[in-house]
């Protein structure tokens, strides 16, 4: 796995294999294409941040700041070395429960990335669904950010009050989600 442009470009990172899946160099070169210029100077806030590999991205492609959340202490501390190896400003990590913290967080962000386990079997917790239920995510978001979500191409998009989906394209099993807050187009 590697950073694919910008500052940090072509350097390989870390991934902390126990407790994520990995967005692939394909969908995230995808996404980064699908955003384009908002990137730049944007605020940035990477929900079940895994390996930090899009805040990383972010960061290297012009973004102002990111700021990493993974409740796992392996994910943490990779996340940690791999902004160190890319000697990248403006990033910061948290390990916290992603909803526990977003309930409690006070920071706007022009760009939300949430990257949840995937909800594959009955039962199983839908975190994107719970996140897009409750109204802390939609107050983080500045006036015309964009809440870019990542789950299986084989599941239907969420519905949530107060969100509109823009976009949704798949990349082989996984499907990426373009969100603006409901009346925001």
């Amino acid at each position: 796995m590697r950073i694919i442009a910008g500052k940090a470009g072509r350097l390989a990172i870390k991934v902390p294999k126990a407790v994520t899946r990995p967005t692939t160099d394909f969908v995230r070169q995808a996404i980064f294409s699908i955003l384009g210029p908002r990137i730049e100077d944007a605020r940035v806030l990477d929900l079940f941040s895994g390996s930090g590999a899009i805040g990383l991205e972010s960061l290297s492609r012009g973004a102002a700041s990111c700021v990493m959340v993974d409740e796992h202490r392996q994910a943490e501390m990779v996340i940690r070395e791999n902004l160190a190896k890319a000697r990248l400003e403006g990033g910061k990590v948290v390990r916290a429960d992603v909803h526990a913290w977003v309930a409690r967080d006070t920071g706007h962000y022009d760009l939300i990335f949430a990257d949840p386990p995937y909800a594959k079997h009955v039962g199983d917790r839908d975190h994107l669904r719970d996140l897009m239920g409750k109204p802390h995510l939609r107050e983080r978001l500045a006036d015309g950010g964009y809440l870019i979500a990542e789950c299986s191409a084989s599941t239907r998009s969420p519905e949530a009050e107060g969100w509109q989906l823009e976009d949704r394209r798949e990349y082989g099993s996984s499907a990426i989600l373009l969100y603006a807050p409901a009346g925001a187009s």
